[in-house]
């Protein structure tokens, strides 16, 4: 028997049943990878069926669709052309045999990226077929020319489906797993030798292909970041020569408008505010909404009703069934994980969002100078320290020119000492930037420092909404004071219009404000709390000390009231000094000390 003519016809069926399952378990796979719905595992049960059905029932299943008696083989006979016992039946079964192997792989690989990577391509003006073929596609590249190689081999040794289906017809159907049994049928086992060392070699080396393609390590080594690196950094950080001169400050000339609401698994965001400030501090608690509210901006989340509108343009308003598209509102988000392109040098990622010309370059350049990063245009995300990435995303954002700038803890993975440096930067960075920018922080101090609003969320909800200093000095709630830093908390009742009890401090205060009837808490910031020489004052009482937390620059101590502490938890106020020389002088002298609360700056609080 000669063999040349099955291996051919195998191979061209291999191959086209290849290009099928390529691309419909590609397709497949995209629609699935981020599909979390009620459906999933129906979809995923149907995909994966011909892999752990036997052969010979998904050939009678293409037989009973595509023969004569089947619905499409009776609507072919009309039209005079026949599927079944041909070679377009071979290909069909072996596409199908083959899909389940490329759709698996495939959609492993897919998931494994970071979806804020693609959600990050989408808010610098990305469509999803630029999504698709800059970002998803190389980064799933390996996996995908993996399934496809494990498909060809088994679309190359399909047998039981191709059998039933297609038959076995020499020269038309016959493939090599068919020759190979009609030779054991025969007793030529030299042959069927022969047949079966073709189809192992072949089908091996689309494995190896395939574990290659997998398993192989980058071509670009990741370089770890040293001691060098790390000085270079805070060089460019703090050369003077190099910061940019900061322009006039811009006020943004239009208004955000949010008003929405979207019910999640754990908790419900109902947001109403208008803005036109040039930045807006948002703070919360972990699971308060920030980010929700930050990514129902980008468009990344859409909200269940409300709307949405960036001066006159509405970019979300469920009354008219309006929805702009991510790419299209010109937001720029930046992830708190910063959301760099791995494939991408650092060149590449500040250029992504940027439309194609002949000044791409020159902008790049200046991007790039702005942060101090132009010498590190041609390193990856990952030869890069947690600075250095920050301020590439930062360049890259700012770059694409958005309306509305959108920070999400830009500084939470750094240490203490570089944010600080960073968030000078940053500073310097916004002085020129003419849209608003929202930025989500936990750290009340950054955000006194950086913004000029502050819109406080509790469990979805505003709490507060104004000007920082009004936030700061003047809070409303609990949990205002809470969210804003205050420490020295306790249960509080009215005495008088300026008098009130301080019930787990155990003392009564005099204030300078009336006191409210909707008085429930009362609170003075560590600050505001200072030891004094004598009892002679208003608010000022004995303490004993409980513990001490010394910093180089403060002081902080913890205090208990009218009796000595019985354990190191025992305690009524924290209060902070700067200096350490009065620190050291109290260590001198016995307790009882004397702490003064000062009455102006009693926070009355309700809950």
């Amino acid at each position: 028997m000669n063999l040349l003519e099955p291996l051919w016809l195998s191979l061209s069926v291999a191959i086209a049943a290849t290009a099928i399952a390529f691309g419909l378990g590609l397709i497949a796979a995209l629609s699935m990878a981020h599909y979390r719905g009620r459906w999933r595992a129906l979809g995923d049960g149907i995909a994966i069926a011909p892999l752990v059905l036997p052969p010979s029932v998904v050939g009678f299943v293409l037989l009973f669709v595509l023969g004569k008696r089947g619905p499409l083989g009776w609507l072919f006979d009309s039209l005079r052309f026949s599927i079944a016992f041909t070679w377009y039946a071979a290909v069909i079964a072996a596409s199908l045999v083959a899909f389940p192997l490329m759709y698996l792989t495939a959609l492993g690989a897919i998931e494994q990226i970071d979806p804020e990577l693609q959600q990050a391509a989408r808010t610098l003006g990305a469509s999803e077929a630029r999504v698709f073929w800059r970002v998803t596609l190389p980064l799933a590249r390996s996996g995908i020319a993996a399934g496809t190689t494990l498909a060809f081999a088994r679309a190359l040794g399909e047998f039981g489906a191709t059998l039933m289906v297609a038959g076995n017809i020499p020269g038309r159907t016959q493939t090599l797993p068919m020759a190979i049994y009609v030779a054991v049928e025969a007793g030529d086992y030299r042959q069927a030798g022969l047949g079966s060392l073709l189809a192992i070699v072949l089908s091996l080396t689309g494995i190896a292909i395939a574990h290659r393609w997998r398993f192989a390590p980058s071509s670009r080594l990741p370089q770890q970041v040293g001691p060098e690196d790390l000085d270079s950094e805070w060089e460019s950080i703090s050369s003077p020569r190099l910061l940019p001169e900061p322009s006039v400050s811009v006020s943004p000339s239009h208004t955000l408008s949010v008003d929405i609401r979207k019910q999640f698994a754990d908790f419900s965001l109902d947001l109403t505010f208008n803005t036109r400030t040039r930045v807006l501090g948002i703070l919360g608690a972990s699971g308060a909404g920030k980010s929700a509210l930050l990514r129902c901006i980008a468009g990344l989340e859409f909200p269940d009703t409300g709307r949405i509108a960036w001066g006159e343009r509405c970019l979300f308003d469920s009354q008219q069934d309006l929805n702009i598209p991510s790419h299209q509102r010109h937001i720029g988000l930046m992830f708190q994980n910063y959301a760099l392109f791995p494939h991408l040098n650092v060149a590449d990622n500040v250029a992504f969002g940027l439309s194609a010309s002949s000044s791409e370059t020159e902008e790049v350049n200046r991007q790039l100078e702005a942060v101090q990063m132009s010498a590190y245009a041609r390193r990856y995300p990952e030869q890069l320290s947690g600075g250095q990435r920050q301020r590439v995303a930062l360049a890259r954002t700012l770059a694409s020119q958005p309306d509305l700038l959108l920070l999400d803890e830009p500084f939470s993975a750094l240490d203490t000492h570089l944010r600080d440096h960073l968030s000078t930067q940053l500073v310097n960075r916004l002085q020129s930037f003419r849209g608003t920018t929202l930025l989500v922080t936990h750290n009340v101090n950054e955000a006194y420092r950086l913004c000029d609003e502050l819109l406080v969320i509790d469990r979805g909800r505003v709490i507060a909404f104004g000007p920082k200093r009004d936030i700061f000095e003047r809070p409303q709630t609990l949990a205002v004071a809470r969210l804003t830093g205050c420490q020295n908390l306790s249960r509080a009742i009215a005495c008088s219009s300026h008098s009130i009890k301080a019930i787990d401090w155990g003392c009564t205060l005099q204030t300078v404000a009336v006191v409210p009837q909707s008085l429930q808490y009362v609170g003075i910031r560590s600050h505001h709390v200072a030891i004094a020489t004598a009892s002679s004052a208003d608010n000022t009482f004995p303490c004993w000390p409980t513990s001490v937390s010394e910093l180089p620059q403060r002081i902080t101590m913890f205090v208990k009231l009218h009796a000595p502490p019985c354990h190191a938890s025992d305690y009524h106020l924290q209060l902070e000094t700067a200096s350490t020389g009065r620190w050291e002088n109290l260590q001198r002298c016995p307790p009882p000390w004397f702490v003064h609360i000062q009455p102006e700056n009693l926070l009355l609080l309700h809950s």
